[in-house]
């Protein structure tokens, strides 16, 4: 991956962020906070474009809803109209996310929540993925990042539900 600077990434010692993480039990979400770190350290990832949460140590779709995620000076999470932080509604079965002020019970809108949903829709399909999306490979006492394909998981259709497309064999 190169930087958007265009400037050549510098090589950074693995521990400085692989060990942060090792009390995560999820290895794959420890992973990609460690990767995450990384890119955003080599100027390679913006904060506001992560799919984890450094701070909770969690998917970020399922912990948008804090309020340390309403950033009134960006407008991320937060309605300009009321000067109120928006609630979020994040639906992990269905993918949909949902911002919505308290006060004025609008939708969020702006560039900011556009990409606060799109960051939690990236953040779902990188927690249903099978296979590890991103991996910390040590080189030298260096960190690279590697990214790998995914498989979504898809929930197995079964013949006795009526909507289900699957043929009874």
């Amino acid at each position: 991956m190169a930087p958007a600077s265009g400037r050549p990434t510098a090589l950074i010692p693995v521990s400085a962020f692989t060990d942060r993480y090792r009390d995560v039990t999820d290895r794959r979400l420890a992973a990609r906070l460690a990767a995450e770190d990384l890119a955003e350290e080599a100027e390679e990832l913006s904060p506001h474009e992560r799919v984890t949460c450094r701070l909770h140590r969690r998917w970020i779709h399922q912990c948008v809803s804090s309020p340390q995620h309403a950033i009134a000076v960006t407008g991320h999470r937060w309605c300009r109209r009321c000067e109120a932080a928006l609630n979020v509604a994040v639906d992990e079965l269905t993918g949909t996310v949902a911002l919505t002020c308290a006060r004025c019970r609008l939708p969020g809108s702006g560039p900011a929540n556009r990409q606060v949903v799109r960051t939690c829709r990236a953040s779902i399909a990188a927690f249903r993925a099978v296979d590890e999306p991103v991996r910390a490979v040590e080189n030298s006492g260096h960190v690279l990042i590697a990214e790998t394909r995914t498989e979504e998981r898809q929930p197995s259709p079964r013949a006795s539900e009526p909507w289900s497309t699957a043929r009874a064999a």
